[in-house]
């Protein structure tokens, strides 16, 4: 049996264009995503408060006149994985502030998503691995 690179796993989708957030969640379905779950601003996210649990994220920048920079710095911050989808000018400038963490640029394609959602979930994975079996000092 072959595995998708999402099998099984919980995604969260942060973006405000519909159009976009359907083809994100199609995307991640046909790949393997268990579940879906799209919110279009931060206060949806808010609301979910604990319930709201997920393996990986995409993040649009802007939602609107919102930007979505200080949800980005806690996911880093806790280690969860989530690539940037945005139509953010300055990807570069992501890139400094959030090393390793993937930023795919308006229009991209689903399976370039797919691929860089699943490759920031294996980075995870393995960094996890790695605490595991290296020694403390």
């Amino acid at each position: 049996m072959t595995t998708l690179p999402l099998d099984g796993l919980s995604i969260l989708v942060l973006e405000d264009e519909f159009l976009i957030a359907m083809e994100v969640e199609q995307a991640c379905r046909d790949y393997g995503a268990a579940e879906v779950r799209i919110c279009r601003t931060l206060n949806e996210i808010g609301a979910a408060g604990d319930v709201l649990d997920f393996d990986a994220a995409v993040v649009d920048l802007r939602l609107g006149e919102e930007s979505a920079v200080d949800f980005a710095r806690t996911l880093f911050e806790t280690g969860r994985p989530f690539v940037f989808a945005t139509g953010y000018s300055n990807p570069m400038e992501m890139s400094a502030s959030f090393p390793e963490v993937p930023v795919l640029t308006k229009p991209y394609l689903g399976n370039d998503l797919v691929d860089a959602l699943a490759a920031a979930v294996q980075r995870k994975a393995a960094v996890n691995r790695d605490k595991l079996i290296t020694p403390p000092h």
